[in-house]
């Protein structure tokens, strides 16, 4: 990698641009220096450099989120770049209307950017078609948001398996009941969202994220409508399936906790990432999030 100041320098961890950035750390690795943001990208470098030598499961290009309403433009994203790891925990932290959850939403093809690029397995999909991204939405991601979003009148399983409905238009009932006891809601099956716990509705939501096999599992606020027991439960599944099922786990959260026991935290500033991924210790206790 050139070190010239005219060319830009990625960090390769997290694929922030550190062109410019002063007190980057320096590694040699195969003959070539690389530059890092922190200790923490050093750290993670070091321990296995050439599994950051490859390309990310997926990566952000100078990924730029503008919002026009009339005579007003707000800029909510501001050039990202960033690398998400297959197999990898991330977290991403930030205020309110620091715009984590718009970068969440590039990421999982909910949105497309103003401009820059957004990559899955080395492919752009920022301009894809839109039932290119509704196909690649429906096979490789799972979504568990906050708001759990069921379908009232459907029963629990009935809400876990319609994702299946839409992509193939049949469902395989004895594995999914299988999944509701593994997630100890064998008896919850028939009942409507309305007549589950916040816990059990969050853990539907999961098993509807889950019902495709998806290779990347995102959660916004995952755990932010529950109390601190049921929130940790939930966490422990989502968890479970990055560590047992190696699934690439992104969650927006305000938790110090669960920012804690991430592999990789991104800081969302007034639309920007922070170079400091231990910052989260500092930002969340500051901001009060």
């Amino acid at each position: 990698m050139e070190t010239e100041s005219t060319e830009k320098l990625f960090d390769p961890v997290c694929g922030m641009d550190v062109s410019g950035l002063s007190d980057l750390k320096h590694v040699a690795h195969a003959g070539k220096t690389y530059a890092l943001c922190g200790d923490g990208c050093e750290h993670r470098f070091k321990q296995t450099p050439d599994r950051f030598l490859g390309e990310p499961l997926i990566r952000l290009e100078n990924v730029w989120k503008v919002f026009d309403m009339g005579d007003t433009k707000t800029e909510v994203l501001k050039g990202i770049n960033l690398s998400i790891w297959e197999g990898d925990f991330t977290a991403i932290i930030g205020a309110s209307g620091s715009g984590k959850s718009t970068l969440l939403n590039m990421i999982g093809l909910l949105d497309r950017p103003s401009s820059g690029k957004v990559f899955f397995r080395g492919k752009d999909v920022s301009n894809a078609e839109d039932h290119e991204r509704a196909i690649l939405r429906s096979t490789a991601f799972g979504f568990v948001f906050q708001q759990y979003n069921l379908i009232p009148w459907l029963s629990a399983l009935e809400n876990a398996t319609l994702p299946l409905i839409f992509s193939t238009g049949d469902t395989d009932g004895v594995k999914m009941l299988a999944r509701f006891e593994d997630m100890g809601m064998k008896e919850r099956v028939t009942h409507r969202p309305t007549q589950l716990s916040g816990g059990e509705q969050q853990r539907t939501a999961i098993l509807r994220a889950l019902v495709n096999d998806p290779a990347v599992i995102l959660g916004d606020e995952p755990t932010g409508n529950l109390d601190s027991k049921t929130g940790n439960k939930i966490l422990e599944m989502l968890i479970g399936l990055n560590r047992g099922e190696k699934k690439t786990l992104i969650v927006v959260t305000h938790d110090a906790d669960i920012a804690e026991k991430a592999d990789e935290v991104i800081t969302i500033r007034d639309g920007e990432m922070l170079r400091d991924h231990n910052i989260h210790r500092r930002t969340l206790t500051e901001h009060n999030v």
